[in-house]
């Protein structure tokens, strides 16, 4: 049974990002696209320990999320990070971890 619909809609959005992210190969793309700091036209395959239909279909759960996006130019597609939507998750984790309740300094 599927109770998803008992967690408030930030919940859900926050548990998918992370569900998503979870992979270290998806990881590594983020990584990879961060460092670049620019659009990559070229095979992430080439870049990676990984073969180009797995780097395929970790980009498109990355899309799905909006954390990346691609353009066709020609026959390449130039893979971006999604600037706004990371900063959109940033601050969803960043406003679920701030709390005063939390212990410090080890006292745990």
């Amino acid at each position: 049974m599927d109770k998803r619909e008992i967690f408030d809609d930030k919940l859900q959005e926050l548990a998918l990002f992370a569900k998503v992210i979870s992979h270290p190969a998806r990881l590594a793309i983020l990584k990879f696209l961060a460092e670049s700091k620019t659009c990559i036209s070229g095979d992430i395959s080439d870049q990676l320990p990984l073969s180009r239909t797995t780097v395929s279909q970790h980009l498109k759960e990355l899309k799905k999320i909006g954390v990346i996006h691609g353009e066709v130019e020609g026959l390449k597609i130039n893979y971006c990070l999604c600037g706004s939507t990371i900063k959109k998750f940033k601050s969803l984790f960043n406003e679920f971890f701030i709390d005063e309740s939390f212990c410090h300094d080890n006292q745990c």
